[in-house]
């Protein structure tokens, strides 16, 4: 995600951190060529002249860029849903530690003993293996941390670590229920925020494993890619020398949104313009520890040339 003040005057012509013009440029820099030769040649081909009037590119655009905008919002949509999703892990995990370390009976345990503390540090651990899982990464390093050795063999084993973690805080909130550690409504109160982890990590899956269907996304791409190589027909024999500039402004504009709905289609990924999951799982295991009451914090997320991952 890019992190940064909001440019001002020219300076917001010539940002390129977090732009979609590197991804494009190759494509961009065709087309624009492309339209100088058009230009060059008067539109003409093999002695033949080929004349488009403006009529057609006027309808086929303004069809072009409301389904254009359709796709972006829907990829939109999913990258807001993914957004609210980790915003309300943040909300679930941290109050899932707060009962952990109040609701409890001692019997003789620290506030922060063992048994405390592996259950929030589940809720840790299982956060870092769904961002693993929707990366495609290894999850072992942070499970560790988390979890230690031993347990993070038995996880990583699991098709899907979230779920088996989930399972594991589960299991031990039911083993304070039936030593009676702890009150059947405060229990309820607790399963409850598994379950609001649950249904984030499950909509999370979702988002991940259904995209926005193929052919809708290649049938706007070839149509924005065959409308912008042939504009420079329709275009040459009014505008003349001034067919590059436009051409290159209208691909700018279609080749952009196009290339930025596929990279906000799916919110978790490591581009420029995806979610910041590392700095979100940090923020939320920063804030687990704070409650166990440990000092060895990690370091806060910062932004590294504007970006935060």
């Amino acid at each position: 995600m890019i992190v940064r003040d909001r440019p001002h005057g020219l300076a917001l012509f010539f940002a390129m951190r977090g732009s979609v013009l590197p991804s494009i440029l190759p494509a961009l820099a065709v087309n624009v060529l492309f339209a100088g030769i058009v230009t060059v040649l008067h539109g003409e081909f093999l002695d033949h002249k080929i004349q488009v009037t403006t009529v057609p590119f006027s309808l086929i655009g303004l069809a072009l860029a409301i389904f254009l905008g359709f796709r972006n919002s829907a990829a939109y949509d999913r990258y807001w849903e993914g957004r609210k999703l980790w915003g309300e892990m943040v909300h679930a995990s941290r109050s899932w530690a707060r009962g952990v370390m109040c609701y409890p009976t001692n019997h003789g345990e620290a506030s922060a003993g063992p048994g405390r503390r592996s259950m929030v540090m589940t809720v840790a651990a299982m956060v870092h293996a769904l961002r693993h899982q929707l990366r495609g990464t290894d999850a072992r390093a942070d499970l560790v941390r988390c979890l230690g050795d031993e347990a993070a063999s038995q996880v990583v084993r699991r098709r899907n670590m979230p779920a088996a973690l989930l399972q594991q805080a589960g299991q031990g909130l039911g083993a304070w229920l039936h030593s009676g550690q702890l009150d059947p409504q405060l229990a309820a109160t607790m399963e409850n925020r598994l379950a609001e982890l649950t249904a984030c990590a499950a909509g999370c899956e979702r988002i991940a494993s259904t995209p926005i269907p193929f052919a809708y996304t290649l049938l706007l791409h070839r149509t924005a890619y065959i409308y912008c190589f042939l504009l420079p027909f329709g275009l040459v024999d009014t505008l003349h020398g001034l067919t590059p500039l436009v051409v290159g402004l209208v691909a700018y504009t279609f080749f952009g949104l196009d290339a930025l709905g596929d990279e906000i289609e799916d919110p978790f990924g490591t581009k420029l313009n995806h979610l910041p999951l590392d700095a979100l799982c940090v923020t939320i295991e920063t804030s687990l520890r704070e409650a166990l009451g440990e000092e060895n914090l990690p370091a806060p997320p910062q932004a590294e040339r504007y970006v935060l991952t």
